[in-house]
This record gives C-alpha cells, sequence and structure tokens, in this order.
C-alpha cells in the first residue's frame, strides 16, 4: 500500500493508504469512532488484488490524520472532509463506512447523488441505532481518556469490551490504534476531543437527519450487520430497507459492530459481492 496525503474541509490534511491501480473503480473506506484506518487493512489488500482502487482514509483527530484546531467534531465536518476528498477523485467511487465512517457516508451520497457517488455500503449502522449498544461504546471510549500503563492492559480492555472474540494474547494488532504520550502513557490514537463532539447516532436530531438522508439515497445499497451487535437491531435493519428502496442486508453471524475485524473473511466475501453486482450492472448497461 501506498501512503498518501489529503486535504479534507477547513485544509485539514488526512492520512490515507491506497492501492490498486488508480485508474480502477474506486472504493473509498473510512472507518468508525475511535478507529483508525488500519481497521481495513484486509480489505484494502482484497479489493486491489481483484481489480479496484481502495482508499483507506484516517478521519479527522484519527489515526496520523491532523486534530481539528477548533476541537470540532461535529458530524458535518466529517462529511465534509468527504466531499472534499471525493471531489479529487476522477471517477464516482463507492463508499464503504463502518459507524461513524458510515453515517458520514449516507449523509454525502444523499447530499452528492449518483453522479457523484457510485455505490453505498454500510457497516452496522443505521438511521435508527440502539441506544444502549451506542452508549456501551462510548463509555468503553471515555473509560480509557486518560491511557493505559501499558500493552498488556490495552489488551484486557479489550478482551472485557469484546468477550465474544477470541482472547487477544498480544498486543500487535493493536499498536497501530495507539499512540505514545509525552508521558510515555500509552493513548488510543484519536483526539479526546472528539469523545466530547455532539455526534451521536443515537440522539433524536441525528436520527431525523439520518433517516431523512437514507430516503434520498439514490444508489445501490448494501448493509453488513454483525449478527451480536447491540447496535443494530432487527427493527433497525427493516427501517433501513424501508428507507432506501431496492437496498439489501446481510448479517456476518458471530461478529459484533465491528464487524471487519471480527469476521474478516465472511465480511470481505460479502463486500466483494456487491462491487461484483455493480461491475455486473455497468457491463449491462454498456
Amino acid at each position: 500500500m501506498e501512503r498518501k496525503y489529503l486535504k479534507g474541509a477547513d485544509g485539514l490534511t488526512l492520512a490515507a493508504d491506497v492501492a490498486g491501480e488508480p485508474g480502477a473503480q474506486p472504493v473509498v473506506l473510512l472507518h468508525g469512532g475511535g478507529q483508525t484506518r488500519h481497521s481495513w487493512g484486509a480489505l484494502t489488500r482484497t479489493l486491489a488484488s481483484n481489480g479496484y482502487y481502495a482508499m483507506t482514509v484516517d478521519m479527522r483527530g484519527h489515526g496520523e490524520s491532523e486534530w481539528a484546531v477548533d476541537g470540532n467534531y461535529g458530524l458535518d465536518r466529517f462529511v465534509a472532509d468527504e466531499e472534499a476528498i471525493l471531489a479529487d477523485l476522477d471517477q464516482a467511487p463507492v463508499l464503504i463506512g463502518a459507524s461513524l465512517g458510515g453515517m458520514s457516508s449516507l449523509l454525502a451520497a444523499a447530499g452528492l447523488g449518483e453522479d457523484r457517488v457510485k455505490g453505498l455500503v454500510l457497516v452496522d449502522i443505521v438511521p435508527r441505532v440502539e441506544p444502549e449498544g451506542v452508549q456501551r461504546i462510548r463509555q468503553f471510549m471515555s473509560a480509557h481518556i486518560d491511557g493505559f500503563d501499558s500493552y498488556d492492559e490495552v489488551v484486557e480492555a479489550v478482551n472485557a469490551y469484546m468477550p465474544h472474540r477470541p482472547r487477544a494474547p498480544k498486543s500487535d494488532g493493536l499498536r497501530k490504534n495507539l499512540r505514545v504520550g509525552e508521558d510515555e502513557r500509552l493513548y488510543w490514537h484519536w483526539d479526546p476531543a472528539f469523545i466530547r463532539s455532539d455526534r451521536t447516532p443515537s440522539s433524536a436530531s441525528n436520527i431525523e437527519r439520518m433517516r431523512d438522508a437514507a430516503r434520498s439515497v439514490r444508489v445501490p445499497s448494501l448493509l453488513v450487520r454483525g449478527k451480536l451487535s447491540d447496535v443494530v437491531s432487527d427493527e433497525g435493519v427493516e427501517d433501513f430497507l424501508e428507507l432506501i428502496p431496492g437496498s439489501r442486508a446481510v448479517d456476518v453471524s458471530d461478529a459484533g459492530h465491528m464487524v471487519s475485524g471480527d469476521q474478516n473473511d465472511v465480511f470481505n466475501d460479502a463486500i466483494l459481492a456487491f462491487l461484483a453486482e455493480l461491475r455486473q450492472t455497468d457491463t449491462r448497461g454498456a
């Protein structure tokens, strides 16, 4: 993969990894809140090997992207960043977004329309989410705002948060999601101001905003849900399918909210199948 630096809204610099031929169908991947672009590593390589141009981006305040000087991590800023990224692409991309990345991708797809966006994949996020699941995520992120003393402490925290996963004996896979502070403690690789911003997906205003956006989406859309998710319920899936006519949903068994990390192969296969259908549609249309 090749490292690139992109310009988001307000001149903010965003770090990204890209793989594949630049002239191929672009696929833009945006992670969830508190994650980094590395959560898409396996899928990015898989997409490139299947003939796509994959771009996985650290969202503002996350990973190696710049922090917002004014501490503004409202949903509008993430959407504006995404629109700035898409404006520099030569052809309409397929958007894949998890959680927060899915929220911004849904809003971007609704605002830009089918001339600028080719397809949409939401990963364990819908307009009508379960408040208890969202609150559990926020509690986990807030609980460790002061950092960790060691990598072993990080591993224990993650194992406790995701008990359905096999226990992670090592910290190797977590290191890219951490930064070392000036005090030598380990911190999640995101701006602490992020957790204080008002972009909670379960707030009444954001639910209605997301539902309005979904009604405006006209591109092929797929929802991939973790069957064990406490964020997306059966009712939330049904609501999503009603809001976007012709959309589809697939469940990934034994996966929770972090679908791509829980069941990578199954998840990747679902994405590739959706993209293959888009290719076939293009061929028939031509």
